[in-house]
């Protein structure tokens, strides 16, 4: 996987944050993004097609993969989004990017929702893969969406429960939800696949995602109340599964014009995998949109 990327570790405050690159650093910085219960390694087809025009930048958000699990808290604060978004902020600083853009997929993509609202200056574009603004699914949740991201109820429980739960049998419990999630195919490779399954396998990795989630459900929604209706002002892309619970559950376009001012985008057809089902097709729009932003960019300039 990542042929040419390079890996390293950087320290984030407190945390070391695990990332893969490749590229000229001289081009764009181009951020990554990747969701539950993955790593980096969801990238492996997409990123290497946009190292010819991007420096692109693939880490492990923390809780996740090789990067820190910090010790949470009652209020699940070092989960929040904006601590997540925090993070890959200082990435992108050490990575020589003061301005950057944005991909990302599931979890980060709700990372990157509150880093362009936190950090404006700094986020160029973005795209976002199969989400719709948490507060608003949350808020309009129906009996068919809980029923398809049950995932979602169930991770937000008390400690110990999910955590115990999962733990009994962690590989079993990634297989059932992804392969589920992805239409009871698997579309992941093989090395990715371990990757994943040993990244997600520890009590801390477990917990900490668990957490992840329940921040979601806290914290991350009262941060989205204290914006105050604040909307996102950079250029959105947000493309979705056909095949998945945006489409079927949500008016995806709709929500997200309620949280983000220049929105464009569309289904497209995968499940909730597509940067590994669709490789080629995100790659390409990802490039297309992106390219086009900083054409009009310096155009206005």
């Amino acid at each position: 996987m990542f042929l040419d990327f390079e890996e390293l570790t950087l320290n984030v405050g407190e945390q070391k944050i695990f990332v893969r690159h490749g590229g000229d650093p001289g081009n764009p910085g181009l951020l990554l993004l990747h969701g539950y219960p993955q790593t980096s390694a969801m990238w492996h087809a997409v990123a290497p097609q946009l190292t010819d025009q991007f420096h692109v930048i693939c880490p492990d958000l923390r809780g996740y993969g090789r990067s820190s699990k910090p010790v949470s808290d009652d209020r699940h604060t070092p989960y929040s989004k904006r601590e997540m978004a925090k993070d890959m902020v200082s990435v992108m600083s050490q990575m020589g990017n003061k301005t950057f853009l944005v991909g990302a997929h599931d979890r980060g993509a709700r990372v990157t929702h509150r880093m362009a609202l936190d950090h404006s200056q700094k986020v160029r574009a973005i795209a976002l893969l199969d989400i719709a603004p948490t507060r608003e699914m949350y808020r309009d949740t129906s009996m068919e969406f809980a029923r398809a991201y049950w995932h979602w109820f169930f991770l937000i429980q008390k400690h110990p429960i999910p955590e115990q739960i999962i733990g009994n049998d962690p590989a079993q419990f990634w297989k059932l939800k992804c392969f589920n999630q992805a239409k009871g195919e698997n579309p992941f490779i093989p090395a990715a696949l371990d990757e994943y399954i040993n990244a997600f396998s520890t009590p801390e990795a477990i917990h900490a995602a668990c957490e992840d989630y329940r921040a979601a459900a806290t914290i991350d929604i009262e941060h989205d109340d204290q914006d105050d209706g604040r909307k996102v002002e950079q250029p959105l892309m947000v493309l979705w599964a056909r095949r998945g619970v945006i489409e079927t559950c949500f008016d995806a376009m709709a929500l997200w014009q309620e949280r983000a001012h220049r929105v464009e985008g569309e289904a497209v057809d995968a499940t909730h995998y597509m940067a590994e089902e669709i490789p080629d097709e995100i790659a390409s729009r990802m490039r297309a949109f992106f390219l086009r932003q900083i054409e009009q960019k310096d155009a206005a300039e």
